[in-house]
């Protein structure tokens, strides 16, 4: 493995005073794998006391000490060494209550997640892999260290995380470890929202829709609401999945931007409450788009989700249903009330909604593509939007003798809709001609 000069600098400072000490976790599996490792950290025989003394010429950061870490600025960066360990219970379900070092870095191995994170490596002592990290990762297999529950209820957000190394790196669980998984992902109601957000968050851009499916009970854990839609039948001509398949289909057909991903994941989150069947059995589910919205918003503000994130998300869930057609004068529309942005992802997200129903319908895509054209036209003509397009502003409805309150703003609304509907050219005189009649 090529280490950088401040690694290697730390390793040789560590060994020169004949303490042993390895690179550990992600950057070994990473390297492994063929791919350029970037996190290094760094364990070592080394106590505490023993490391500050050595790096004592350097800042230092102390405020994992208690668990045996030491962190080292080096070039503005800081690398954190950690001392050998092994650790009690987790009554937090996050950080040991105490920890114990120890002089053996299989020991220290031990109390890790995963086995392919549970590898170290030494510039001079080569790999260290106790449990077989090396072998799973080239059988693809993702295998908890010892006992799954064990490791699940230390810390239940490696729940989460298993998932998602599982999805980032083609790796499929055990069965004991996928079983203990499902099995203890109610643990995860007592992590902090804002870890489980962040994980979510890492997980989400990753998935393709088998991957949402196979690890639905994880996935809808934390987010209850989803859980509903799990085999739940559509009762529909125009839907071969159940409500759960198609939103999974949906969040892997939009790009892996993280508002897209979760307002798919959330799109239909109001359906299961507005079903309704026909007299012929046909379900239906009347004003949905609006019913999930505030779910939607309920979901992300539980989950501690970022105000713009959430807001965007919760706009293009309400909004999901109002069709882009391809129509000059309605995207017009559209455009001049949603903003170019919103309108992409409204179109992004109408055609993942469109192509994920498994009916094989594929003409029914035709339109969006045509919506696509449309709008790259109207693009290239500098086309009036706003009121900022407009050629007259607020000065000149003073200068008409219009007074300074709110039909100002009135008068140059109506303007715009009437050339946003190509009914009046964006031109001086004639909007000024426009607002004097609006004004007599």
């Amino acid at each position: 493995m090529e280490l950088p000069e401040k690694i290697l600098y730390c390793i040789d400072t560590l060994e020169r005073a004949s303490f042993p000490v390895y690179a550990v976790g992600g950057c070994v599996r990473d390297w492994l794998l063929g791919r350029e490792p970037h996190d290094f950290d760094l364990c070592t025989a080394a106590r505490p006391d023993q490391i500050q003394a050595l790096f004592s010429g350097h800042p230092l950061v102390l405020a994992g000490l208690k668990h045996g870490t030491v962190g080292v600025v080096l070039d503005h960066e800081v690398v954190e060494i950690t001392t050998f360990r092994t650790e009690g219970s987790y009554t937090d379900g996050r950080h040991p209550d105490n920890v114990r070092f120890v002089e053996d870095v299989d020991q220290d191995l031990s109390r890790r997640d995963f086995t392919v994170n549970a590898m170290a490596w030494s510039p001079t002592r080569g790999l260290a892999d106790p449990f077989g990290g090396q072998t799973d990762l080239q059988k693809g297999i993702l295998r908890a260290v010892g006992d799954p529950e064990q490791r699940f209820r230390e810390d239940p957000l490696r729940i989460l995380r298993g998932v998602r190394f599982a999805v980032r790196y083609g790796l499929t669980p055990d069965p004991a470890t996928e079983k203990a998984m499902q099995a203890m992902a109610p643990l995860m109601d007592g992590l902090s929202r804002e870890r489980v957000f962040d994980e979510l968050c890492k997980l989400l851009p990753l998935v393709v829709a088998e991957d949402l499916i196979r690890y639905a009970a994880v996935i809808t854990q934390p987010i209850p609401e989803l859980a509903s839609a799990i085999g739940f039948d559509q009762c529909s001509p125009h839907h071969a999945y159940d409500l759960y398949t198609h939103i999974a289909h949906v969040t892997a057909a939009v790009p892996e931007d993280l508002t897209l991903r979760w307002a798919a994941l959330l799109h239909d989150v109001g359906k299961v409450p507005t079903f309704t069947r026909d007299e012929n059995g046909r379900g239906h589910f009347y004003g949905h788009a609006k019913v999930g919205a505030p779910i939607a918003d309920q979901i992300l503000h539980r989950l501690r989700a970022p105000t713009d994130l959430r807001t965007q998300v919760v706009t293009l869930v309400e909004q999901h249903m109002i069709r882009l057609e391809p129509d000059r004068k309605l995207l017009r529309r559209r455009l001049s009330r949603f903003g170019k942005e919103r309108t992409e992802q409204l179109l992004l997200l109408q055609t993942a909604d469109m192509g994920s129903k498994g009916t094989g319908h594929e003409e029914e895509l035709t339109a969006f593509h045509q919506v696509r054209q449309l709008l790259d036209e109207l693009y290239g003509e500098d086309t009036c939007l706003t009121i900022r397009d407009l050629a007259i502003d607020g000065t000149d409805l003073l200068a008409l003798g219009f007074p300074a309150d709110h039909t100002l703003g009135q008068c140059l609304r109506h303007l715009l809709e009437q050339v946003v509907d190509e009914t009046l050219p964006n031109e001086r005189n004639a909007l000024l001609a426009a607002a004097s009649c609006h004004r007599s």
